[in-house]
């Protein structure tokens, strides 16, 4: 099993989960990101990779202050790194194979109270190129329930506006189709009038979503965007591009959506995934308990 060279391993490792598995690019960034950090510590201490070393490995990010979903993920990528080699007859045995995962609770973000998402879309910074562009990102984000990639990856051929639809590319390129409230299209059409020929002045640009250069929003430049405007709009904490998408689905839920609604819009794969927001609706919870014939 030593006999494994990392550097080739994980690059062969990463071209099957982009080829065969067709993982998402952020996806891809994170297993990199976690299989170099491996390679550069196995390396210098020129660790065998066996379970002893494996568990040592783990010893030293536990000691460097991750958190036990930072380990998980860690853990899921050696997992899945080691069983493809295993599975290529490069290596006899799954050094992982024995470890168990550390505990993790999922948490979820502070939903944002409509009052106050509907000040954030609403509270432009200044007259800038930018402020038709973020309110339309805002007020989409929050109708559709989109992850920040998709949401920074709309191209102008994904929104339907005679049919009030959105074709949005989630994880793995899986697509989904979600409506759009009129809201968001009222929004998205003023920066489509307005906005976005300001930005790009006479530029092209496939993706709805743009900046000043002609490219492509990224997602940082969107988290500064409307961290910017949750200051603006005096809201406690910083509001991300998550707890609109958590919000989203809190708030269908609160208003009598069913969870496979939501699962569905939201784009998960798995119904336990989106079965962790009935863990912030106690009060529905309990209003159901009292159609109960025994309450």
């Amino acid at each position: 099993m030593s006999g494994l060279a990392l550097g080739p391993a994980i690059r062969s490792f990463l071209g099957f989960c982009r080829v065969e598995k067709g993982l998402a690019a952020n996806s891809l960034s994170a297993y990199s990101r976690d299989l170099g950090r491996f390679e550069r510590w196995s390396v210098s201490r020129s660790e065998a990779l066996d379970p002893e070393s494996i568990r040592r490995y783990f010893d030293h990010l536990n000691a460097s202050g991750l958190g036990a979903r930072s380990l998980a993920r860690h853990l899921a990528t050696l997992r899945g790194f080691f069983r493809f080699h295993l599975s290529e007859g490069r290596i006899a045995k799954d050094p992982t194979e024995s470890m168990t995962s550390p505990r993790r609770w999922r948490t979820l973000p502070k939903p944002v109270s409509k009052h106050d998402l509907e000040s954030v879309a609403r509270k432009d910074v200044a007259e800038t190129t930018n402020r038709l562009r973020d309110r339309a990102m805002v007020e989409l984000a929050y109708a559709c329930g989109l992850r920040v990639s998709e949401l920074c990856g709309v191209r102008l051929g994904d929104l339907f506006v005679d049919r009030g639809i959105l074709r949005v590319a989630g994880k793995g390129q899986k697509q989904r189709l979600v409506p759009v409230g009129r809201a968001a299209l009222d929004a998205v059409a003023e920066y489509l009038a307005e906005g976005r020929p300001a930005l790009l002045r006479g530029r092209s640009s496939e993706y709805l979503f743009v900046t000043a250069r002609g490219t492509r929003l990224t997602r940082q430049g969107f988290s500064k965007a409307l961290a910017l405007r949750g200051r603006r709009a005096a809201v406690p904490g910083t509001v991300s591009a998550h707890q609109i998408r958590h919000s989203f689905a809190t708030h269908l839920l609160e208003g009598g959506a069913d969870l496979r609604s939501v699962q569905t819009l939201l784009g998960h794969a798995d119904i336990s995934t989106t079965q962790i927001y009935t863990q912030v609706l106690p009060s529905r919870l309990r209003g159901a308990l009292a159609k109960h014939p025994r309450a």
